[in-house]
């Protein structure tokens, strides 16, 4: 347990402290964007690649509350969600995303940016792996796992504040009127009566996500060596 609590630290420094701080920039300025962008890639991946390996060897032997069958439920609904999110992030440009700085380059781009999933939250990547995280905590409450999945729940819903804060910083007035049409929780913006909900920007996003859950139910033994109950 203390390995992993080691290696939650160590995934969450190396990714916070790094991208949302001042220390990105500072790098970038040394070394440039793209060398930064390798570099941090790497830390990211064998960081997170190393804490993945280490939740698979554990055992599981201390349980904060035992598996009950109707807390399987709650993965099995909200990785719908979570797979839209997921799925759907990708159908629409999102300023926040690497790369995508230029979606805001004209008021007609904000208001297509604002679209689709990002209706819903401007962070449909970091809010789907909050959803599969706090879900699969949830049904799961073995220490083990308990240390894991907040470590994403951390990594994700601070993350999605720093981006928030480094877009800002670094899109400066181009990023306020996204911000003002979206929100970061999710259906914020639309229950504040920013934004409106379209059910048929989410056609597609929808019948995507759902084909990507029915992969991960089917194939989640094969991912993640325990079968669905």
């Amino acid at each position: 347990m203390g390995a992993l609590l080691i290696a939650a630290l160590v995934l969450l420094v190396t990714h916070l402290g790094i991208s949302g701080t001042g220390l990105r920039g500072q790098l970038v300025s040394r070394i440039g964007e793209q060398a930064y962008l390798g570099v941090y890639s790497v830390i990211t991946l064998a960081s997170m690649g190393y804490f993945i390996w280490l939740y698979g060897e554990l055992p599981r032997l201390d349980y904060l509350w035992f598996p009950d069958p109707m807390l399987y439920w709650v993965p099995k609904i909200l990785m719908v969600v979570a797979c839209v999110l997921l799925v759907g992030g990708f159908m629409v440009k999102n300023p926040t995303s690497v790369g995508q700085e230029g979606a805001l380059d004209s008021p007609e781009s904000v208001t297509a940016a604002a679209t689709g999933v990002n209706r819903i939250t401007r962070h449909p990547f970091q809010w789907s792996v909050i959803l599969w995280a706090a879900s699969h905590l949830v049904a799961n409450g073995d220490t083990v796992s308990v240390v894991f999945f907040t470590a994403f729940i951390l990594l994700s819903g601070i993350g999605s504040l720093s981006l928030d804060a480094k877009k800002q910083a670094t899109l400066g007035e181009a990023f306020t009127p996204f911000a003002a049409l979206t929100s970061n929780l999710p259906f914020g913006a639309i229950l504040a009566g920013r934004n409106k909900l379209v059910l048929g920007e989410l056609l597609l996003p929808l019948a995507a996500g759902i084909v990507v859950y029915l992969g991960f139910y089917f194939g989640h033994e094969w991912l993640s060596g325990v079968g669905i109950y």
